[in-house]
């Protein structure tokens, strides 16, 4: 048997093998290193157990929220990011208990913080594993899995290029072959032809055919969701009699989980704002310094149930000008604002919206009073995201970009509403910090004036 071959057999083993080489080179970095002035963590004592557990249990623990070694499905900048920074968290975490645990009469009488020069250099080194084996792991990945063919069925054109460019931007993956309308004659041939068959914007019972086919053919399905797609996810099913039926029931956040919520949002905000309170001063004093006007920008937005109320950010823009979405090369955006926009440090002042109650930490991205008006009349069910308190961030602000369409928009946040848990709510939270990784995707500008 080739090589290709036998790797091709057991590429999911390979890949699950290099993981735990990442992982326990990590592990093993960290120990190492740190043993140099503390040798009883890799001998058997209860520093050491007491170390390890910390550290294991930190790693599983942010690795379900920032996402696994999943090579293949994310780029290998993305995974590299992501266990990156569940890596040094980890390392902070447990090296802030090992301090603690080295706080006693035999070694320090008085509390102090460990060779932090050691950390640094661990995390150098880690941070080059975690890159070295993303970058090995997606190359082993693509020598065995070809590039999907893929076959673009939809029904606008403007969509049709969408699709295309969020496709071309993971080259590797997937290579589009042909874009197409369901209408075409010839469209099952083409099906036929492509490994992987993308539908986007269809009717229901059209793309119910096109899956059909798909499946009797054995070609893999991308569809973007309708309403009820989402409700589905959440549905368990029910064998009433001899009829097989999925139940699903309206969702409703509990009075518990609204309590637990808001104590979330006045604790979480109030050490937000104490932390990043140096970053607030400095960027007032760049704003107030640049043009002489007004450091804040005030907006009325819709939160729960068309509520208005007004948002907090620092001014980006110049005075006196058109209030609408910002678009591509936008003249009105001062210079600094470029920056605060990049970052997302505009959105600081937002935290006292939050104290207030008028938003929440995480739920539906609130829009401009225009923009929902715009929405609704194109897409009636945008309201449907007013069903739970605005937040400062979520799916939409996560996975979404500044000029993601409405109707995409619509699917992310109810996506966060009908799958709410507090569990979610802590992920989330933790997956804000890539966005800032990503800040030139996630604060990209309309292309045109409106959406």
């Amino acid at each position: 048997m080739k090589l290709h071959d036998l790797c091709t057999k057991f590429q999911h083993l390979i890949l699950f093998l290099i993981e735990i080489i990442l992982y326990a080179a990590c592990l093993a970095t960290f120990f190492l290193m740190f043993a140099i002035d503390n040798p009883e963590i890799i001998v058997l004592s209860r520093t050491a157990a007491v170390t390890l557990s910390t550290f294991a249990i930190m790693l599983i623990l942010l690795t379900l929220m920032y996402g696994k070694y999943d090579i293949g499905h994310r780029k290998w900048g993305q995974v590299a990011l992501s266990v990156s920074i569940t890596v040094i968290i980890t390392d902070l975490v447990t090296y802030l208990e090992l301090s603690i645990m080295k706080t006693n009469e035999a070694n320090n009488p008085t509390f102090r913080l460990e060779n932090i020069g050691i950390l640094f250099l661990v995390f150098i080194i880690q941070i080059l594993l975690v890159c070295l084996l993303s970058y090995a792991g997606e190359a082993f990945y693509f020598w065995i899995n070809p590039k999907e063919k893929c076959l673009i069925i939809t029904s606008d054109e403007t969509d049709a290029r969408r699709v295309a460019m969020a496709l071309s931007s993971f080259e590797k993956k997937y290579e589009v072959e042909d874009i197409t309308s369901y209408t075409d004659p010839g469209l099952e041939s083409k099906m036929v032809a492509a490994d992987t068959v993308v539908l986007y914007e269809l009717p229901v019972d059209e793309r119910t055919k096109i899956v059909d086919f798909c499946y009797k053919n054995l070609k893999n399905i991308y569809f973007n969701p309708h309403i009820a797609d989402i409700l589905e996810q959440n549905s368990r099913s029910v064998i009433v009699d001899d009829i097989s039926l999925f139940s699903t029931r309206y969702h409703m956040i509990t009075f518990e989980e609204r309590l637990v919520k808001r104590f979330m949002d006045t604790f979480i905000s109030l050490v937000a704002l104490i932390i990043t309170s140096p970053i607030i001063l400095i960027s007032a004093i760049c704003i107030k310094k640049q043009d002489g006007g007004s450091v804040f920008f005030r907006q009325k937005r819709a939160t729960v149930h068309g509520k208005v109320f007004e948002i907090i950010k620092f001014r980006t823009m110049h005075e006196n000008v058109e209030n609408f979405s910002s678009t591509e090369g936008d003249e009105r955006i001062t210079k600094v604002g470029r920056i605060l926009r990049k970052y997302r440090i505009d959105e600081l002042p937002q935290f006292v919206n939050i104290l207030k109650g008028d938003m929440s930490l995480v739920g539906p991205r609130p829009e401009m009073l225009e923009n929902v008006e715009d929405y609704e009349k194109d897409l009636p069910e945008f309201r449907y995201r007013l069903r739970m308190k605005a937040g400062l961030t979520g799916y939409a602000q996560i996975y979404g970009k500044y000029n993601t369409s409405s109707r995409d928009k619509l699917m992310l946040d109810l996506m966060y509403i009908e799958n709410y848990s507090l569990l979610r709510d802590a992920q989330l939270l933790f997956q804000t910090v890539l966005v800032l990784f990503k800040a030139e995707d996630s604060t990209e500008a309309f292309r045109t004036e409106k959406k």
